[in-house]
C-alpha cells in the first residue's frame, strides 16, 4: 500500500464551520468515512471512495484520487476555497 501526497491539498469546510485540510488519499478516505454528510453519499461519494482506495493500492495516481475527492466535495458543498483548486490547462 502506498500513499503519496496530493499535488495540492484540498481544504474543506465541514459541519459547525470546522476546517479540514486533506493532503493524501488516506486522509481523504478517513474524511469520506467519518466526516461526510449522510445526505451527500451518492454516486460521486462512492466513486471518490473507490478511486482513493485504488490510489492507496497503487492502481491510480494521486492526482486522480484528488480529482475524484474534489468532485465529491463540490457535490456535497464542502469546498472551502476555490483558490485551492488549480485550473486544468491543456
Amino acid at each position: 500500500m502506498s500513499d503519496i501526497r496530493f499535488p495540492v491539498p484540498v481544504r474543506l469546510r465541514l459541519a459547525s464551520a470546522e476546517e479540514r485540510v486533506v493532503a493524501n488519499s488516506w486522509e481523504a478516505l478517513e474524511c469520506l468515512r467519518d466526516r461526510w454528510p449522510e445526505g451527500a453519499r451518492g454516486r460521486t461519494y462512492r466513486a471518490a471512495c473507490r478511486v482513493c482506495r485504488d490510489a492507496l493500492d497503487g492502481w491510480r495516481q494521486p492526482d486522480e484520487a484528488r480529482r475524484a475527492f474534489v468532485k465529491a466535495a463540490r457535490r456535497a458543498g464542502l469546498l472551502e476555497d476555490m483558490a485551492w483548486f488549480p485550473r486544468h490547462t491543456t
